[in-house]
């Protein structure tokens, strides 16, 4: 397949291990026969709920929907930084960069047989224009109109000059019209028997507690996939999915595990693998700008610099990862990063007395009891949310609270499952909230996101993206100039500028670039991506550059 170039988590203490390896112990050293069947860890909820409906947020529905089951124009692959052809072949642009033609490859069908389609891909974007809250990357802000020409050439004709918009477009589940023009509500729907092209279309199993893929028998890539499916248990946590992973039950996991070299590679180092790279976004702390005090930057800015950084990586992160700068860049962002930006942003710092200082000037000062209060004496009191059984975020959560408490801000780490926890993010009903960031091609797409008024939605609505509805005009125009910049010179000076602003506005907080997490097990399959062999970021969770790998991996001896 050609490529086109872009244009540019010590082990659980064991007396919390002990119960659950107890709990476990009559499943420890199960062997098992896969059959071709890949076990994969990537979610953490108690129960299943069956929804594949790849126009919902990724946390709303089950993996892969987005990315297995559905499949996009293109690819980001984010280790390697290119785009790479899917279900298009190959993308132009007009010379003045407001018309886009994606050529359709040849000879895709939907798994139950209908030829796949430009007009499949048309009636796609208008679901997204009809419903906007399923234009969950604000396409339609920039699109003017998406026509078929014949069979296989789509053309997206824009408003203006937006080259960014390559990959929103090119990442864009699409879905068959035959089937979802009979769909009354996209929004409801939970398309429980999915017709799609990815390599895993058919639901074998659905149960509450696992279910399981069947690959598609019309899949387009000819010989793959080589796997013959794919099982999903439920694990309530990063605890139980870390014990399954020891045990021999996953394949492939996606969470965080403590220790890894010692409680799992060196229990079969010929088998067991992991690679962590910094490239899974840059989890944050988000401040709810829409809700008083975070609307202040001095209030966001005293929050940061009460986070003890440095704990919180070596406790809660184990030391796989660094400290974020103030730039909140990862390392798949590494070449834009302005060391300017980076150093002017001193609120990244912990430092409690000046935190204290800028408390006392926002107008919440200690009071005899030592906490801090406003004028009206309301207490200031900023609770984290946070996912319960993600056992990592969980103690960061807490550190932060330690931090805010030690500030004489009343505050406490509560935990919810995911469900409720990615509720709550979506529809700003939070003072903070740990999150993750994008990591898409350019800075461009993390600025947008964290500061452009584009993805801004009020309180109450369901926001893909600014969670923490932070809108800068300053921003927007900086980013208006980065949807026409056509040289790597004017993405650079672009970046370096969105850089500063975000360090002197500290929009939301970033803790530190986070691991893309992965470890597998290669006793019955093999073809993982490592550090020997980058050819995709490794996490199952990364959609849809998880299709690089689920394409790739083939049972051990076949």
């Amino acid at each position: 397949m050609t490529r086109m170039r872009w244009p540019r988590r010590r082990f659980l203490a064991a007396t919390l291990l002990a119960p659950l390896a107890s709990a476990c112990s009559g499943r420890r050293g199960a062997r098992r026969d896969p059959g071709g069947v890949l076990t994969v860890s990537t979610e953490q909820q108690a129960s299943w709920v069956r929804n594949f409906n790849p126009l919902l947020a990724p946390g709303n529905i089950r993996w892969p929907t987005r990315a297995g089951i559905y499949e996009p124009l293109f690819i980001y692959d984010t280790i390697n930084g290119k785009l790479v052809p899917w279900l298009s072949t190959g993308a132009t642009w007009s010379p003045d960069k407001r018309t886009l033609h994606c050529t359709l490859r040849p000879g895709v069908t939907w798994s139950d047989g209908e030829p796949f389609t430009a007009d499949d891909v048309v009636f796609t974007f208008e679901i997204l224009s009809r419903h906007k809250a399923l234009d969950l990357c604000g396409v339609w802000s920039f699109l003017d109109d998406v026509k078929a020409r014949g069979p296989d050439v789509v053309v997206f004709s824009l408003k203006k000059q937006y080259v960014p918009g390559l990959v929103y477009l090119g990442h864009q589940p699409i879905v068959p019209r035959h089937v979802w023009r009979d769909v009354k509500d996209p929004v409801t729907f939970t398309n429980e028997r999915p017709v799609a092209t990815g390599p895993f279309t058919e639901i074998t199993v659905f149960q509450n507690q696992v279910y399981e893929l069947g690959r598609n028998p019309r899949y387009w890539q000819p010989g793959k996939p080589a796997l013959r499916g794919l099982r999903f248990p439920a694990y309530p946590g990063n605890d139980q999915a870390t014990l399954a992973l020891l045990h021999g039950e996953v394949d492939w996991a996606g969470n965080f595990v403590p220790d890894v070299e010692r409680i799992f590679v060196a229990k079969d180092p010929a088998h067991h693998h992991y690679w962590f790279p910094l490239v899974g976004g840059t989890v944050m702390l988000y401040p709810n700008a829409a809700r008083a005090p975070l609307s202040d930057e001095r209030v966001r800015k005293a929050i940061s610099m009460s986070i003890d950084r440095a704990l919180l990586v070596k406790v809660a992160m184990y030391g796989y990862t660094r400290p974020a700068d103030a730039t909140g860049l990862h390392d798949g962002y590494a070449r834009f990063r302005s060391a300017e930006a980076a150093a002017a942003g001193d609120w990244i710092t912990h430092d409690i007395d000046r935190a204290g200082r800028l408390l006392d000037e926002a107008g919440y000062p200690r009071g005899a009891d030592g906490l801090r209060a406003s004028a009206d004496g309301a207490p200031l009191t900023l609770d984290v949310h946070v996912v319960t059984g993600w056992s990592d975020w969980i103690r960061a959560a807490q550190i932060i609270a330690q931090g805010l408490r030690a500030l004489g801000v009343t505050s406490a780490a509560r935990a919810y499952d995911f469900s409720a926890f990615f509720e709550k993010l979506q529809k700003g009903a939070f003072d903070l909230s740990l999150g993750w960031s994008s990591d898409e091609p350019t800075p461009y797409h993390f600025y947008r996101d964290l500061m452009g008024t584009a993805t801004l939605r009020p309180l109450g609505d369901p926001a893909a993206r600014n969670w923490h509805r932070f809108g800068s005009e300053e921003a927007d125009a900086l980013l208006a100039e980065f949807e026409g910049a056509s040289d790597e010179r004017d993405e650079m000076r672009l970046s370096h500028a969105l850089e500063r602003l975000f360090a002197a506005r500290a929009p939301v907080i970033p803790l530190f670039p986070n691991p893309a997490w992965a470890a597998f097990n290669t006793r019955h399959f093999e073809g993982f991506p490592s550090a020997q062999d980058p050819y995709a970021k490794p996490s199952p969770y990364s959609a849809p550059e998880c299709l690089l790998v689920l394409t790739r991996l083939t049972p051990r001896g076949a």
